[in-house]
């Protein structure tokens, strides 16, 4: 199995130096619940770092009110009204779903029955995953947490990325390899671990480094930020392979800071710092 090195970073767009406005990307994310209104925005703020246009987009009305509060310190998005996110999704260049949509209603949910099938918040999650993958599956997708975790294998759109972590990869593919997964799917697999595996239909690569501080809540929102903050410019298993690389680079970089006592805020700022240092 090749490792990814730092060199191959170099093949990432860069934008120009007369680019004007919106030469270097655009993206939608769409996602957010009641319960997890933060885990979006983490992706947002990522994904504001490196393109030029972030919009998103919540099915939960509350979230205006989040998003309102977020932008009195945040000013790199554009909150879009529910009943415009098609537009919107027609307009960018790539799009996140999943990140804060829920697959069961409550905690007190017993975990036996902690599914979208028993679950109004799921079932909303997985009409609106199905019916937006299916209308646009041209358009460059990046399908995470809460998507992931109620979608069937067979509405991945071709050459779009998914970023499952065991569970969720077993949700939705079982037993089959992921290298298996993505010839049959023909997507992009980044799958998580200690070690990420990212699988195209014709290569895969291992990432290695990180450490324990990967596994607080948020980091994989940092990560699908970056990702379809990357993909816009990039094919997706370049975006894939080069986020991976450098949220793991970013946590090691933490890890020498503070050891494993960071967060996900953290790590969405340490990763502008890293990207200047490993790509520029």
């Amino acid at each position: 199995m090749r490792v990814f090195e730092k060199k191959e970073l170099k093949k990432l767009h860069l934008p120009l130096p007369d680019s004007s406005g919106e030469d270097n990307g655009q993206v939608i994310i769409i996602g957010g619940s009641s319960l997890f209104h933060g885990a979006p925005l983490l992706s947002l703020k990522v994904a504001s770092r490196i393109v030029d246009m972030v919009f998103f987009a919540s099915p939960n009305p509350r979230l205006g009110t989040v998003a309102a509060k977020i932008k009195s310190k945040l000013f790199s998005f554009i909150w879009v009204p529910w009943e415009d996110v098609e537009a919107y999704i027609k307009k960018a260049e790539a799009i996140l779903i999943g990140p804060g949509f829920m697959r069961f209603g409550s905690e007190k949910t017993p975990k036996d029955k902690r599914n979208h099938q028993s679950s109004l918040e799921g079932k909303l999650t997985r009409e609106i995953t199905k019916a937006l993958l299916e209308k646009f599956p041209q358009k460059k997708w990046v399908i995470d947490a809460g998507s992931l975790q109620v979608m069937e294998a067979g509405w991945i759109p071709k050459n779009s990325i998914i970023t499952p972590n065991k569970k969720e990869y077993r949700l939705l593919f079982g037993s089959m390899k992921p290298q298996e997964a993505a010839k049959r799917y023909q997507c992009n697999i980044l799958l998580k671990g200690p070690v990420d595996l990212i699988c195209s239909p014709k290569e895969s690569v291992e990432v290695r480094g990180g450490n324990p501080g990967l596994t607080k809540g948020g980091t994989g929102d940092v990560l699908a930020g970056l990702v379809v903050a990357l993909l816009a410019k990039n094919q997706p298993f370049l975006a894939a392979s080069a986020a991976s690389y450098l949220v793991k680079a970013a946590a090691d970089e933490l890890f020498q800071k503070v050891g494993i006592s960071y967060n996900a805020d953290d790590l969405a700022d340490e990763i502008p710092l890293v990207f200047k240092r490993k790509v520029n």
